[in-house]
This record gives C-alpha cells, sequence and structure tokens, in this order.
C-alpha cells in the first residue's frame, strides 16, 4: 500500500533517527518554534531510545531500561512515527517510509538526516557469519544470549584465576578502540569463569596518555584478559581467528569491534557525501549541496576544532544537535544562524562497572597528560551517561528557552562549503 502524506500550511521538519543526535535536536527545536507554525515528526525503526553507550553493559548482562519515544516526547509538539527510512529523494523534499501499513512518501520543508551508524561491514572471511557486534540493540542481545549459554557450560571446577583455568570457553574482542575496550572490560569482569582476549592491530591504548594506558594495562592484567597487540585478524571461523602473521587464536565467541559504518540511504540519495558516506556539512550542520537538509551526528561529515572531521561519537553527536536545533530555528524566524566550533574535553572509559579512565583532551581530541582512572573515573562516566540520559527523556525541561514566530522561509542559497 503506497501513501503520501498530506500537504499543511505549517512548516514540516523531518527528524530521521532518535539516536542522541537526532532525538536531542528534536526536542531542542521544539523548545525554540510555535508548534503552531512549526510541525515536528520524528522517525524512528525502533519504538524505544536506545543508551548506545551502553551496549556494552547490555551485552554483558545489565538489564537496561525501556524508553519509549512516544513517551519521552508526550506534551512536546513532536510527533512520533515508528519506522524504517528507505530513501531520500532532497531534490523533490520526500522521505519514503515503511511501518506496520506499508509505504510511504513523507514529504517535508526541512530535513534533519540523523540515521547514525552500524557495524561496518569487514571484508575479512567469516565476519558476517560467525562475529557479534554492540553496534546496536539487537547485536547486543544476541553476543548476551551467546555469553550466556558459554558461561553456564564452563566447567565450574575452573579456578578463580583467569591464568589458571583449562582451555577452551574463549571470547576475543577484535579492535582496540573504545568500543573494543570497554566491551573486553565488562564481559571480563561480568563472566569471571571465561577466557577474554582483545586483539589490536596497533598498542593497548596508544592514543591515549602514559597515566592512562598504564592504568588500562594494570586493569586488564587484573581481569585476566590476555592482549594481542600488533595483530591483524585476516579471518574469522567459528571456534577461532587466524591472523595475518599464520597464527591463530582460539575464540568461542567473536566479538567485531573495528569500526562503524553509516548507513547507504545519503549515498544513494543527490545529497554530496564523503568517502565514506557521511553528508557533507557547513559550520552550521547543513548540507553543502541541499540547504534545506541538515545532518547530525555520525552520519554528518563536519569539521570540527584544528580543522579535524569530528569523529562518530556521542561526544560530537549532542553538541552538534544543539547547533542545528539552534540554527534552524533562528533561520526560520529570521536571527543569524550561530556558528560554534565543536570541540572536546575528555575522553571517558568504563573499565567494569567500578573502573574506568576520564582522559583529559584537547580541543582537536590529542591526549594530554593529565587523567583520572579508578572508581573516581568510574562514577565521573556514570554520572555523564545518567545526564545525558536524562537531559534526552526530558526535551523540553531543560534550559527552558523563548519560543520565536516565524518571519521569513528558510534560505535558499546554498551554504559556503567548509574544509578542513
Amino acid at each position: 500500500m503506497n501513501r503520501t502524506s498530506r500537504t499543511n500550511s505549517k512548516h514540516r521538519v523531518l527528524v530521521l533517527g532518535a539516536g542522541y543526535a537526532g532525538a536531542v535536536t528534536a526536542g531542542r527545536l521544539a523548545k525554540r518554534v510555535h508548534h503552531d507554525e512549526v510541525e515536528i515528526t520524528l522517525v524512528n525503526a525502533e519504538p524505544d531510545f536506545v543508551e548506545r553507550i551502553r551496549m556494552h553493559q547490555l551485552a554483558g548482562g545489565q538489564d537496561l531500561p525501556l524508553r519509549p519515544l512516544r513517551d519521552i516526547y508526550a506534551g512536546t509538539g513532536v510527533r512520533v512515527r515508528i519506522a524504517r527510512v528507505g530513501s531520500v529523494d532532497a531534490d523533490r523534499k520526500t522521505v519514503e517510509i515503511t511501518d506496520e501499513n506499508g509505504t510511504e512518501a513523507l514529504g517535508y520543508d526541512t530535513l534533519v538526516y540523523a540515521l547514525g551508524s552500524t557495524a561496518a561491514a569487514s571484508e575479512v572471511p567469516g565476519v558476517a557469519e560467525y562475529a557479534h557486534n554492540v553496534a546496536g540493540r539487537q547485536g547486543a542481545l544476541r553476543l548476551r544470549a551467546r555469553l550466556a549459554e558459554l558461561a553456564a557450560s564452563a566447567d565450574p571446577a575452573d579456578p578463580a584465576d583467569p591464568a589458571e583455568r583449562a582451555p577452551g570457553a574463549s571470547v576475543l574482542i577484535v579492535g582496540g578502540g573504545l568500543t573494543g575496550i570497554e566491551a573486553a572490560a565488562e564481559i571480563a569482569e561480568a563472566y569471571p569463569n571465561l577466557r577474554v582476549g582483545i586483539a589490536t592491530r596497533g598498542g593497548l591504548g596508544d592514543w591515549l596518555g602514559e597515566k592512562a594506558r598504564h592504568h588500562l594495562r594494570g586493569a586488564f592484567a587484573r581481569f585476566g584478559i590476555t592482549v594481542h597487540e600488533d595483530t591483524d585478524v585476516t579471518a574469522v571461523e567459528a571456534d577461532r581467528v587466524r591472523t595475518g602473521a599464520g597464527g591463530e587464536i582460539p575464540a568461542q565467541v567473536t566479538v567485531w569491534a573495528n569500526g562503524f559504518a553509516v548507513h547507504p540511504i545519503a549515498a544513494a540519495s543527490a545529497l554530496e557525501v564523503s568517502d565514506t558516506g557521511r553528508i557533507v556539512v557547513d559550520a552550521t550542520l547543513r548540507s553543502v549541496s541541499h540547504p534545506d537538509v541538515y545532518a547530525v551526528g555520525d552520519a554528518a561529515y563536519a569539521i570540527g576544532a584544528g580543522g579535524k572531521p569530528l569523529r562518530m561519537s556521542c561526544a560530537a553527536a549532542n553538541p552538534m544537535a544543539w547547533l542545528a536545533a539552534d540554527g534552524l530555528a533562528a533561520r526560520l524566524t529570521g536571527r543569524k544562524a550561530p556558528e560554534t566550533e565543536i570541540g572536546y574535553k575528555f575522553q571517558c572509559i568504563s573499565l567494569g562497572r567500578r573502573d574506568g579512565i576520564v582522559q583529559h583532551v584537547t580541543r582537536d581530541d590529542r591526549a594530554k597528560p593529565k587523567a583520572m582512572t579508578g572508581r573516581n573515573a568510574a562514577r565521573v562516566k556514570e554520572m555523564i551517561c545518567s545526564a545525558t540520559t536524562w537531559s534526552l527523556t526530558h526535551p523540553t525541561n531543560m534550559m527552558p528557552s523563548r519560543r520565536h514566530r516565524i518571519a521569513v522561509p528558510a534560505p535558499a542559497v546554498r551554504p559556503e562549503r567548509v574544509t578542513a
């Protein structure tokens, strides 16, 4: 069944994706415009907001509360549609979505593209068939079930010290970035009767400062995590991985944490994208090819402090959402859109539930010598995660601001390109 949305006199803002960036953009915009003049529709495939920064916890067996999007946005003026996005026609200003009632073409006046990212496809043989990931809720739940099964089958007579256990019951995380480190620590702490290892192409935490690296290695030693540095995984099999050096590492469960990739929808449209499929935007997060389209979060190729592209992260998603919402509201109401250079302050790393690292960084994301470690760092990380979720799930309660009336249509001129 094909349906086409009816038009009305309101300015129609369509937000695609209710991850951190899309959800925050929708809520912040709702505080800045009048609902009788601007219609905001938020489209998401899942009915609940997913705390993606906690997927390693979900995989490790921790239960996370369900946060229905319709409850979050009740009374805010944001309309929630549970549907999958099929395509974007940026020239005709329509988006094809599919829900339980069929396929529909939604028209828009302004589009906010925030479909985020997922686990990167890999050409390494066996990844698609055998590897798990923690890029999303379903992947984390599948890994959680497999880990519980593996732990239940482990020899109960195995000694408490991981180094003294019998071979087998092994889990290998491939990828030494933030996702891989947090997943390895969480699994090792949650399942002490499993052998956990991590394989990284470079050195473990080699982008961190000396203090943070030292603490990370000590934590992994305490957990009994085997570290395979300078290791290139060339194939994944059901019970092992093969390496570029011709060796193999036993792994009854392999967790692939070697990066993220954006959905291919933007690249298939007329929108200008980078070589990785991210929408190229200006300093106000507006598409350089289509000024009625904004892109935020992982889906946007945006330049931050130091002329560097912002990395895919929650740390970048939130300020991008604030900037996009404020810029769109300003343009709709005849005011100047803000141009704020987005930079970083620190990187937070969970090492299980009672340990962590807060690495201070420059605005362009280079590690400083200063770092907080241990329980205090874990508390800071938890405080940041909880505060982020609270503000997102109370979209119109934070920092109330004056709503402005629409003064002029959003300008139709193309924005200036921003390059590194």
